[in-house]
């Protein structure tokens, strides 16, 4: 990390190392000394306010006003005044002339927060000041002239409000000639912990109590929290458990009282130094376990199936028939009632008890072979089914690397028994 930058993060207090928060500050250093339109993306609460902050620190604007308006806190009614001013009597209320942001902050810069929130006719306005230099007060026919640097930052999908017509892609491209992209804080895991830290330092001092610390548990379980307030909600949470809790080391129990993980699913979490399960990269990889865990109970029928028929009547199970039929025919999977055509059916409603796995009634056709049934099959190659298998061949070759080709371990984590995983590595040519 440069000098230059991490003096940058000292002055204004930023805590982090992660890549892309590194990116987004260099840009700001590095734009700096230009007068480049800039366009800060990024979520609620992800400190997109320290850009626009550095960009007039590092420019030669520096010693000039620097003003903060917040377009969406402002009345649609008096948007206009409040920026370019208005001419007495111009309307209801305007009692004197009055001066406009950009006339106030000609010669310096003016950070224009959540833009996206501005209307449709104070958008034209906006563009002829970033293409001219001019505006005109409410009431006023005369223009005037100001030297101001526009730094705009906002949360909302923009390319979207585009569509929607809320937003100008003509003054969106003018104000997007540099884009900043603030990451969230939920991708920054290894930064959770510093500002954490600093600020239970921060609020310790304030309000002269003892600081707080994180449990390990702890501190795993706050870096797998989503966050969707980003930084400012940690920054809130650490400030109400510093002034709220008497005990002083925070206990996984007692951070989950304040941000449940439950409250924004999906998200998988483990405690440290235990097997992971479910442990996949994405939603799709989670669908395709799911189907698989459906084929192979489809499998597992299909041989009880092929056994019972085998057997032809014979009411003796044996115990892995009794766990097959106990897991694959559950109460609610059951259907209420039975068709005449029936391999398999049970008394009592059908619903599986241990009193009727133990006897279940088998209807058969003398006619019917088994020799006949063995020969239906599947057909697995189907061209729809290919990405199926793929994707079930990588999961299977993800879980052997994960746990050094000990396959109990990876059948315990694809959630299918050590015979089947046998059978599939044979099926993919996955031998060692």
């Amino acid at each position: 990390m440069s000098n230059e930058l991490q003096n940058i993060k000292n002055r204004f207090g930023i805590i982090g190392n992660f890549p892309a928060l590194n990116r987004a500050l260099e840009k700001a250093i590095q734009v700096a000394p230009t007068d480049i339109s800039v366009l800060v993306i990024g979520e609620s609460g992800v400190g997109k306010e320290f850009i626009p902050k550095i960009i007039h620190s590092e420019s030669k604007r520096k010693h000039q006003p620097y003003i903060v308006v917040n377009c969406g806190a402002i009345p649609e009614g008096t948007i206009d005044s409040e920026l370019f001013g208005h001419e007495k009597g111009a309307f209801t209320g305007a009692t004197a002339t009055r001066k406009g942001y950009f006339e106030v902050a000609d010669g310096g810069t003016i950070f224009l927060d959540e833009v996206g929130e501005l209307p449709l006719q104070t958008q034209v306005r906006l563009l002829r000041v970033l293409e001219s230099g001019e505006f005109m007060k409410v009431g006023s026919s005369q223009i005037q002239k100001t030297n101001v640097r526009i730094v705009a930052a906002t949360n909302v999908n923009m390319m979207k409000a585009i569509q929607d017509g809320r937003f100008r892609e003509d003054l969106f491209y003018r104000l997007n000639t540099v884009q900043i992209d603030m990451p969230p804080l939920r991708e920054r895991k290894g930064d959770i912990h510093l500002l954490f830290r600093k600020f239970a330092i921060d609020f310790a001092e304030k309000y002269r109590m003892p600081e707080l610390e994180l449990e390990p548990s702890a501190v795993h379980y706050i870096e797998n929290y989503s966050f969707p307030g980003n930084v400012r909600q940690l920054r809130n949470l650490v400030e109400q458990m510093t002034v709220v809790e008497r005990d002083r080391k925070i206990s996984v129990e007692k951070l989950a009282e304040y941000i449940p993980m439950d409250a924004h699913l999906p998200m998988v979490v483990t405690q440290p130094n235990t097997p992971k399960q479910n442990d996949f990269g994405s939603e799709r990889e989670i669908m395709y376990k799911i189907l698989f865990d459906m084929r192979n109970d489809i499998n597992d029928l299909k041989s009880l199936t092929s056994e019972l028929i085998k057997n032809r009547g014979n009411p003796d199970l044996s115990n892995q028939e009794k766990n097959l039929i106990s897991r694959i025919y559950t109460p609610e999977a059951t259907p209420q009632t039975a068709s005449p055509n029936s391999l398999l059916y049970f008394e009592n409603n059908n619903n599986v008890s241990s009193q009727n796995i133990q006897n279940p009634t088998i209807i058969s056709n003398p006619e019917d072979s088994y020799e006949d049934f063995e020969d239906i099959e599947i057909e697995e190659n189907k061209p729809e089914s290919l990405s199926l298998q793929n994707n079930e061949k990588d999961l299977i070759v993800k879980a052997l690397e994960k746990h050094n080709g000990r396959r109990n371990r990876a059948a315990d984590e694809l959630g299918i028994s050590q015979r089947t995983l046998y059978r599939k590595i044979k099926q993919y040519n996955l031998e060692e």
